[in-house]
């Protein structure tokens, strides 16, 4: 009995309702307080480029310009500046979905986070434009923190789709 969760298994067709419902959980993680720490990641950012990486016909840049305008509502901050990383990233993802998921989950991880970081980037650079004052260096550390976080993602995302190691005659699929 094959228990391990390799990339070679067969997976069932993702269901959009999870998507949608991993991505409003995903905004609402944004909303909390915590959201403002230094190493705390972009939870949004992370489940977008997942999603956008597995199922770029489903993820697209429109949903991530939509999710990055309620983000910039939501964080009374220069509207468009969440939306317009949030675009960059879900075409990053799905244009280099292909070469990322050629890869075992610890170099996915490495291959996102240079996704991630453009997030905080953009984001940054919109501040610059507008004036702000530079956040410091500990801000960059939200992307660094997803990326390890990565292969628990994927797991805890890819786990609703796994088919059964042990097939049933009762059971469809």
């Amino acid at each position: 009995m094959q228990t391990s969760y390799s990339s070679s298994r067969i997976l069932l067709p993702v269901r959009p309702w999870f998507i949608g419902f991993t991505l409003l959980v995903a905004l609402v993680l944004n909303f909390l307080p915590t959201s403002v720490w230094p190493a705390v990641p972009d939870w949004l950012a992370l489940v977008i480029v997942f999603w956008s990486v597995r199922e770029p016909r489903l993820v697209g840049m429109g949903l991530a310009f939509v999710f990055g305008l309620a983000m910039d509502v939501a964080d009374a901050s220069v509207l468009g500046q969440h939306a317009l990383a949030y675009v960059l990233v879900a075409y990053g993802g799905a244009s280099l979905s292909r070469r990322i998921l050629w890869f075992p989950l610890g170099q996915q991880a490495l291959q996102v986070f240079p996704l991630l970081l453009l997030v905080q980037l953009v984001q940054l650079g919109v501040w610059a434009m507008v004036g702000a004052d530079f956040p410091g260096m500990a801000y960059l550390l939200g992307p660094f923190f997803a990326a390890l976080l990565w292969p628990l993602l994927t797991f805890v995302l890819l786990l609703p789709q796994h088919q059964p190691v042990d097939r049933d005659a009762n059971r469809p699929l």
